[in-house]
């Protein structure tokens, strides 16, 4: 009878251990995905943020940071007018240049290409930028009346030319001749290559601002200016300030409107990933769920004992709270701590990879860039780490509201 009394207790303690040692395991693997969700999420925001402002910065480089056209156009005289009442009006102003702008259509053989076709010469500032970001040739070798184009790397890949090649560039206007209407068009011979990295490798083009103003038929005037600023996100602002200033005339865009659909889907693309990485956090709470589900189940009696002793139903129920938003919480902690690390070290964690295999992950030929850019921001990081901290919260409440309705009487009735 001792024996078999001895070998029941043993049993039962060794299901307990079993069973202790199972919601253990639950609890570590709860504990796990929830940072490893933390983590993937603030790196991978971490590293779309870094390439919108690579994207950003390179686009810079090249695109106006404010356009004023007029629907009427603008003499030498005119622009110098503007010039001198805009460097008055804000001191963000680094550079103000005539703008020729429009839109056309490039030809190669069997291959178009919509493009922007933007005038430039060699003594504006936007010169400088553009000469930057050449990769062959040089804005020196447009000269007026030679009709030399410049054309993006992407461009230039699309239509299959080289420097020196023929291509025809088809302007949205009509020329009226003996022989019918016909849309205007200009051979230009290709002189140099740039690459800026973005969208304005596949749609841009520059020719000289001689030979713009003959095609497009402006004369001595000018369609409008380009504002350069010494802080182009404040573009927005800056232009709200002009308005009250200059003629209703005069159309005002800076250069987020102007790129507005590329952010725009740039955003939409950062909000889907997120919604995406966050299933690991959503799975890391089911884990909660069941561990607390099990918990419950194991705990019946001890639960039955705490009734009995008085304790309350809420004070149970804030027991199981406490006790798996422990879990998600440092999980969370944990995430937020490591997630920080890679996403300011990531650049150097991809040098190390690439030293340790011999390969290059990122071939600048293929993806324009040498390293893998990340900026991380206070409010991606705190967004996650709410947002699993609730979803945390939220994972406990069905189990630990089903621990307070546990009956003292009925757990101890069945408890074998």
């Amino acid at each position: 009878m001792k024996s078999n009394l001895s070998f029941y207790i043993g049993m039962r303690y060794a299901l307990s251990k079993r069973k202790e040692g199972f919601l253990s395991f639950i609890s570590g693997f709860s504990f796990f995905a929830m940072a490893i969700g933390v983590m993937t999420l603030i790196v991978v925001l971490s590293v779309m943020n870094g390439f919108d402002r690579e994207i950003k910065h390179r686009l810079l480089n090249v695109i106006p940071h404010i356009t004023l056209t007029d629907r009427n156009g603008l003499s030498t005289q005119q622009i110098d007018q503007l010039s001198a009442q805009l460097a008055q009006a804000s001191p963000q102003i680094s550079s103000i240049t005539p703008h020729l702008e429009n839109h056309a259509m490039l030809a190669a053989e069997n291959r178009q290409q919509a493009v922007v076709v933007r005038g430039i010469s060699d003594s504006w500032p936007s010169a400088e930028l553009l000469g930057d970001n050449m990769l062959i040739g040089s804005v020196d070798d447009l000269q007026p009346r030679q009709f030399g184009i410049l054309l993006g790397s992407q461009l230039i890949r699309q239509l299959g030319l080289s420097i020196g090649d023929q291509v025809e560039l088809i302007l949205p206007t009509l020329s009226v001749t003996p022989l019918g209407v016909f849309p205007r068009l200009k051979r230009m011979t290709v002189l140099g290559v740039f690459e800026v990295g973005a969208q304005v490798d596949a749609t841009t083009a520059y020719i000289h601002e001689m030979d713009a103003r003959l095609l497009m038929r402006y004369q001595d005037t000018y369609p409008g200016v380009q504002i350069q600023l010494h802080d182009p996100f404040t573009a927005d602002m800056i232009v709200e300030e002009l308005a009250e200033i200059l003629p209703s005339t005069l159309d005002k865009q800076s250069w987020t409107a102007q790129m507005s659909t590329l952010f725009q889907a740039m955003r939409m693309e950062k909000t889907v990933v997120g919604l995406l990485l966050s299933v690991v956090i959503a799975v890391a709470a089911f884990n909660i769920i069941a561990c607390l589900v099990l918990m419950v189940a194991d705990k019946r009696k001890d639960i039955a004992v705490l009734r009995t002793l008085g304790a309350r139903s809420d004070q149970i129920v804030k027991l199981f709270i406490i006790q798996g938003s422990a879990i998600g919480i440092l999980g969370a902690l944990f995430g937020l701590i490591a997630g920080c690390i890679v996403a300011l070290s990531i650049a150097d964690i991809i040098s190390f990879v690439e030293s340790i295999t011999g390969q290059s992950l990122f071939d600048p030929s293929i993806y324009m860039i040498s390293a893998l850019p990340s900026k991380l921001l206070l409010n991606d990081v705190l967004m996650v780490v709410i947002g699993a901290t609730l979803t945390s919260l939220l994972a406990t409440i069905y189990p630990a509201w089903r621990a307070g309705q546990i009956l003292p009487a009925e757990a101890l009735r069945y408890d074998q």
